[in-house]
């Protein structure tokens, strides 16, 4: 029941246009009947599992609203991570080139095009629709960036400074444990990775350390658990610094792996 309040609440004030501050103070307020009608069509969509950030058509990410709907993920906190890794690289080398491989609603390529506009990126993504509206958050939100259509890297193009990617992760097996929001909803070839989560993070690294530049870094969102495996992984790809950076649970959740 809370959570239903939760939910309702901010598909009110998305339909009003109101602040948090707003509800508080004039939710007493009466509703006009084409609001209640509306609002009762989009708490029928969520019960029954739609997320939230559909309905809205947006999402926060990095401070920002990101158009997002069926076809993309929904942006995760702990994807902002990613964000904080690469502009530490960023930092230090403000005009590095910079790929983003699954590009999704476009909120990293776009939220480090901002971040650090003089860095040049560039993002990928195998679905036309994922990158239809990237385009769109990228106009939206005054980012120069360059879209692609490709499984994993460009045909062409590099070497890159920095790559960056939060690739899909999740091992089939867990699909009947996750909740209806994401498996009924979001986009299947974003999220399933083969039995346990890495088949695509197993082409990934070597396609992408073969187009690196010779001290370029390597960023991954991994799943719970891959932490091990993955560092292997990159091991094997005789990456000599490989620094892992932790979620708000304390869970080795993203990697950047540094070729010198």
């Amino acid at each position: 029941p809370e959570a239903a309040d939760i939910d309702s609440g901010g598909l009110a004030r998305h339909l009003l246009g109101w602040s948090l501050a707003d509800w508080i103070t004039r939710r007493e307020e009466p509703a006009t009947p084409a609001f209640t009608e509306t609002l009762a069509r989009l708490i029928h969509r969520r019960a029954r599992h739609e997320p939230v950030a559909y309905l809205v058509g947006v999402k926060e990410f990095y401070g920002r609203d990101f158009r997002v709907g069926p076809g993309v993920l929904v942006p995760r906190p702990e994807t902002e991570l990613i964000v904080e890794a690469a502009l530490d690289v960023l930092d230090a080398r403000p005009d590095a080139t910079l790929l983003d491989i699954g590009a999704g609603s476009g909120c990293l390529a776009v939220t480090l095009a901002l971040e650090a506009p003089t860095a040049q990126v560039t993002a990928t993504d195998i679905s036309a629709a994922a990158l239809a509206i990237a385009r769109d958050n990228a106009d939206a939100l005054g980012a120069r960036v360059q879209l692609i259509e490709a499984d994993l890297l460009p045909p062409a193009g590099g070497p890159w400074d920095v790559i960056v990617s939060n690739p899909p992760y999740v091992p089939e097996v867990d699909r009947p444990a996750l909740a209806p929001d994401v498996v009924d909803y979001e986009p299947g070839l974003a999220l399933f990775a083969g039995a346990d989560g890495l088949d695509v993070i197993r082409r990934l690294i070597p396609a992408a350390t073969r187009r690196l530049t010779g001290d370029g870094t390597l960023i991954l969102e991994v799943g719970v658990g891959q932490w091990q495996a993955v560092t292997a992984l990159l091991e094997r790809a005789q990456y000599p610094a490989i620094d892992w950076h932790l979620d708000l649970q304390g869970i080795p959740r993203v990697v950047a792996a540094r070729r010198s």
